[in-house]
């Protein structure tokens, strides 16, 4: 029942009095001078749109305000929080970064309405209260137009484009320029598709080498925008690794208008600059050349591997704890391409063994690049390039940035047209990385996505000093555990998860657009490399080979091959099956993005280690090379050099981290939300000091799923 409209007192009429607490985030400019109203909505009915205004400045950056909203009567249970941002005086629009509001009923009870977002131009924003409630929950009307009036909202905001064949689907940001306006956060706004082709922003910037597409990053949404914070800080790292600074230039890091600039992220493409690096072509004469360009940039493990780049028993390392540590597959018979017989690896295995013995034992692994086999490559300096271990893993949350720098026609991985000097960094340049993405996904599956089924079909579960896998697996369960808290929380049966309309919608959208709604793409991957995987993926002992596409014994052997490896799903069923796919997700977007990203500069500053390409192929037969002939096919000067600067800068994560399990921003409100977060938070810790403990003892230390350092988003 709704409470009367008035209530009649001595003197009058008392009127229902709501307080509102306003919190403004710390962002820098997060504050605004626009004028900010509300509007409560309830059961019973509206307030009037109030002002939220007190003497002397509102809405300032960090700060948090007390406003009253009065009405003629109690509004019932309140539904939504009306947010409406309008011009103040004759000043341009400003951006408002509101974090949350708590509104206190005159029965005493809080609503709070979590918010987290930057409100731009003049416009009208609707925030529901923080319990969470799935759409078979929501009843009223109002709240099912809501819904459907927000992602109407998102969907327009948010459009797919298509990159490069074969890609996923890139967000288009033509959107969000057409959509920067005072009708941005219109929910019925529609736009026109962009010109997919138009290239007309891909240009040079005055003191860099290459293209940048530069309506991509001036017109990024700014809800998924760096912060301030973050853009200062990336900016500050990567404009030195391309600035061309005069050689007589005395410029160091005491000097004034540098200060604010880590010396780390200068100080070293100064210093090649000032020697000449940066500009010279040819080959290294020394090996002991290339620890002249390490006098910065000096981390442990980059130390420790350029004291053990060439033992065999650091090659194998890295397999493991390197930073591609997912290649390794368990055999039990050699392919036929791979021609290694017993007296070859005689003395590497010892007395009384074999090969046949340790294939028998589920000792003996493959790493197999076929992926490269037919990857296109281009030249560096004018010379043509070979193939060896390029690194292609880029980010999700900075893929604009790496599309607009790195992948764009004439960007840093790409051929430069003379007269402009050759700054590629690889030898497979953009033709080869589309290449390799567009491949790698249709190869990839929903076994690669999770950690302990990858595992399992690659064999790989009792290797010892296996440090990625064993803090791998604690990750793993410890995320496991905390999704499946909040997922039994808000579905507590298989029909809530089947009902849930939106929920399926984003499911299928991802396999649409993320995966392209590969649903064979397993069984393309097996047949096209003709080799056998692991007894623990399939029992390829008691299978025949694969066939080619015209024999008749395909479809037998397609069912063996479709019972262990699994597509990725286009819908869920159940609460576990929703379990393990969130799971997946978070655990891909942190940990397993710092497992591939963080050592890229300690396993790859000393370019021996991880050469970007190769000037000569690879010799055929043993006993005839030399150090000039090695030298000759390492990356020259120049190319060593640009790839050392990018490495530091893609290893090094900008300002305003937030570690896995930190949740600053409070969208949840309700009590049981809350205690799992506090528990994940704990056992993320526990991991943290279990990891620490055993590096204790390792020569090597594993840092990189120490969860402290782990990114709960990509975000470089």
């Amino acid at each position: 029942m709704c409470s009367p409209a008035t209530v009649f007192g001595l003197s009058g009429p008392i009127m229902a009095v709501y307080r509102l607490c306003v919190t403004t985030g710390s962002y820098l400019k997060a504050g605004t001078l626009d004028n900010i109203y509300a509007t409560l909505v309830g059961t019973c009915g509206e307030s009037p749109k109030q002002k939220l205004d007190r003497v002397g400045r509102d809405f300032a950056s960090g700060s948090v305000q007390k406003y009253k909203v009065r009405c003629a009567a109690e509004l019932g249970e309140i539904l939504l929080l009306r947010l409406h941002k309008e011009r103040f005086a004759c000043f341009c629009k400003d951006p408002w970064y509101c974090s949350r509001i708590c509104v206190t009923t005159p029965d005493g009870s809080a609503v709070h309405f979590p918010c987290y977002q930057w409100i731009v131009g003049y416009c009208t924003v609707e925030l529901r209260p923080g319990t969470a409630r799935t759409i078979c929950q929501d009843s009223l009307p109002l709240l099912l137009d809501h819904r459907k009036r927000e992602l109407r909202a998102r969907q327009d905001c948010y459009r797919w484009k298509i990159y490069a064949p074969g890609f996923p689907r890139m967000v288009d940001v033509s959107s969000f320029e057409e959509m920067e306006s005072d009708e941005k956060f219109a929910l019925t706004k529609t736009v026109p598709c962009a010109d997919q082709d138009d290239n007309s922003g891909n240009r040079y910037l005055p003191g860099f080498p290459m293209k940048i597409d530069i309506p991509s990053l001036l017109h990024m949404e700014p809800n998924i925008r760096y912060s301030a914070t973050k853009t200062a800080s990336l900016i500050f790292n990567a404009i030195p690794a391309e600035q061309h600074v005069p050689a007589k230039s005395r410029v160091g890091p005491g000097s004034r208008g540098f200060e604010k600039i880590p010396p780390e992220s200068y100080v070293k493409s100064l210093g090649m600059k000032i020697r000449g690096l940066l500009d010279r072509k040819g080959s290294w004469k020394r090996l002991d050349d290339m620890r002249n360009i390490f006098w910065c940039h000096k981390t442990f493990t980059s130390e420790y591997v350029t004291e053990h780049w060439c033992e065999d028993s650091f090659f194998g390392y890295q397999y493991l704890n390197g930073v591609n540590p997912v290649m390794l597959h368990c055999l039990s018979s050699l392919p036929s391409k791979l021609p290694v017989t017993n007296d070859m690896v005689a003395p590497s295995l010892g007395p009384n063994t074999c090969l046949q013995t340790e294939l028998e034992r589920g000792h003996i692994f493959l790493a197999d690049y076929w992926i490269l086999a037919e990857a296109p490559v281009h030249c560096l300096n004018g010379r043509q390039q070979y193939l060896l271990l390029p690194h292609t893993r880029y980010t999700l949350q900075v893929n604009t940035i790496a599309r607009a720098t790195l992948l764009n026609p004439e960007g840093l991985v790409d051929k430069v047209q003379p007269p402009r000097h050759d700054h590629k960094v690889t030898s497979i340049g953009r033709r080869g990385l589309i290449y390799l993405m567009s491949t790698g996904l249709a190869h990839f599956t929903y076994t690669d996505f999770c950690l302990p089924d990858s595992l399992r079909a690659r064999g790989v579960l009792t290797i010892p000093n296996y440090h990625y896998r064993d803090d791998g697996l604690k990750i793993w369960a410890a995320i496991e555990r905390f999704v499946s808290e909040i997922v039994s929380y808000y579905y507590p049966s298989d029909a809530s998860v089947q009902q849930d309309s939106e929920l399926q919608a984003w499911v299928g959208e991802i396999f649409a657009q993320a995966f392209l709604g590969r649903e064979n793409s397993d069984r393309v991957f097996l047949c096209k490399i003709h080799l056998p995987l692991p007894p623990k993926c399939w029992d390829y002992r008691r299978a025949p080979p694969p066939p080619g596409p015209d024999n008749n014994s395909w479809n037998q052997y397609k069912l063996t091959l479709d019972s262990n490896l699994k597509c990725f799903p286009s819908r869920l069923c159940t609460p576990g099956e929703l379990v393990k796919y969130l799971t997946a997700i978070i655990f891909n977007c942190s940990a397993q993005h710092a497992a591939v990203n963080s050592g890229q500069h300690d396993f790859g500053a000393w370019m021996p280690n991880a050469p970007s390409s190769m000037r000569q192929p690879p010799p055929q037969t043993k006993g005839n090379t030399t150090m000039k002939s090695y030298l000759d096919t390492l990356p020259e000067v120049n190319t060593t050099c640009r790839n050392l600067l990018l490495f530091w800068l893609v290893s090094q994560e900008p300002k305003d981290q937030r570690p896995l399990g930190t949740y600053p921003d409070e969208h949840f409100t309700e009590e049981a939300p809350r205690q799992s977060i506090a528990a994940f938070q704990n056992c993320l810790a526990q991991i943290s000091k279990d990891i620490r403990e055993r590096n204790q003892s390792l020569a090597l230390p594993y840092e990189y799923l120490d969860p402290p350092l782990i990114e709960n988003s990509v975000s470089i």
